[in-house]
């Protein structure tokens, strides 16, 4: 879905729309009451085309550059007009879900692999923001694996594929559930965005299941090692139980 715009309070309205049409991909800071942010990827602009769109007040809207030295940061108001550059990358860019969010891919109503979402900054500055697939493990690549495995951000079928329902947020899931899903870090990898989701007991909802098990890393498995099971994972440092982390 795109939001066309041409200038000035269009481009204000266009704004809302995507806080509107995107709920997954808005994060509210807790530190300023209303103010939302989202992560906008310029898909023609290469890897490191990533901007983040923040709505200060219902007056403004502040785009910048993920890249702070990168020198975009336009605020945006109804009717003061901007550069066409900022006119065409609203219009063009793909939001990314939020930080944090643990969604899943649905293959015959049950979820086959889990998309960890890190859009937040890290202690490595170049890190940008990225979706990892980590599908169940013992599940076969060619049925059970999403077609985006590789890289879920230049597919450009993501919200598509939410549309359709084969891709669905898991995390309301996890937190009406407490005790029954954990993030896992992995010990031999430097950072946060590195390691396991273990389901110690499957996961219900309406239209989906989670099943339980170990979802890891995809090249980890392509490479034919198989994670420890779950009763040794879960004894490793750092173990995060998802149902009470913050979202």
């Amino acid at each position: 879905m795109l939001v066309h715009v041409s200038s000035g309070t269009a481009l204000f309205r266009a704004c809302s729309r995507l806080f509107g049409c995107y709920p997954l991909a808005v994060t509210r800071d807790s530190a300023h009451g209303s103010r939302r942010s989202m992560v906008l990827l310029d898909r023609a602009g290469g890897s490191n085309g990533f901007f983040v769109l923040t709505q200060v007040s219902n007056g403004l809207f502040v785009l910048r550059s993920w890249d702070r030295t990168d020198g975009v940061h336009q605020g945006i108001r109804p009717g003061e007009h901007v550069c066409g550059m900022i006119d065409e990358l609203i219009s063009g860019c793909m939001p990314v879900p939020h930080d944090g969010a643990l969604l899943g891919w649905v293959a015959d109503s049950k979820v086959t692999a889990m998309l960890a979402v890190h859009c937040g900054y890290s202690e490595d500055w170049h890190a940008v923001p990225e979706i990892r697939v980590m599908p169940m493990a013992g599940t076969d690549e060619l049925l059970h694996w999403p077609p985006f495995t590789v890289s879920p951000l230049d597919d450009g079928w993501l919200w598509e594929y939410v549309e359709w329902g084969e891709i669905v947020d898991v995390g309301p899931l996890v937190t009406r559930t407490p005790g029954r899903a954990f993030w896992v870090p992995s010990p031999n990898r430097r950072g946060t965005r590195h390691g396991s989701v273990v389901i110690t007991e499957a996961l219900v909802a309406a239209e989906y299941w989670v099943p339980a098990g170990v979802y890891t890393d995809h090249w980890t498995l392509r490479e034919g090692i198989e994670p420890p099971p779950a009763s040794e994972l879960l004894t490793l440092p750092g173990v995060v139980d998802l149902g009470r982390a913050p979202r």
